[in-house]
């Protein structure tokens, strides 16, 4: 069980909402009314597609994925699909939604394999970027906020599944 004595608001609910808007104009702009397919990994992404999708002012399908990474500290180790999209991404415009990128392993991995499938164009867009963490060099084509390297839960993202729910963004108080 969470409890929110130990949490900081680091991300409100206003402010999250004006990153997704900032977001959205920036797709629609670099895609210029071309309708658009969103990829969103399950399942911290929930929330974050929900709200771009209805911010996106863009004809768009969207697809889920779900992927498991038991890496145990290896890179690259033992990244699967639980599902794969259904969606065929062949010579469309794609763009991942990430609700955060840190080690980018399994986003690699996601990026990969959606290349093999050749889209027209394939972006990866994600709310909160955590460079810091990185072990493979990927850079996302838009972010909303570059944080630092702390552990955030709500909107999406959890503490082993607690806290997902919440509508802010918070860090977990030292």
């Amino acid at each position: 069980m969470l409890d929110r004595e130990t949490l900081s608001t680091y991300i409100n609910e206003e402010e999250i909402q004006e990153i997704i808007k900032k977001l959205a104009r920036r797709v629609e702009e670099d895609f210029s009314g071309e309708p658009v397919t969103l990829i969103c990994p399950l399942k911290g992404s929930i929330f974050f597609i929900a709200d771009f999708m209805r911010e996106l002012k863009l004809q768009q399908e969207v697809d889920f994925v779900q992927l498991t990474n038991r890496s145990g500290g290896r890179r690259g180790a033992d990244i699967k699909f639980i599902k794969d999209i259904s969606t065929d991404v062949s010579g469309k415009n794609v763009i991942i939604i990430e609700e955060i990128i840190d080690t980018a392993r399994t986003l690699s991995f996601l990026k990969n394999r959606l290349l093999s499938a050749e889209p027209k164009t394939l972006r990866v867009l994600t709310l909160l970027d955590k460079p810091a963490r990185r072990v493979i060099s990927l850079k996302p084509d838009y972010i909303g906020k570059t944080i630092e390297d702390r552990y955030v839960i709500g909107y999406g993202m959890d503490q082993d599944e607690a806290g997902r729910n919440f509508r802010e963004i918070y860090f977990l108080k030292n």
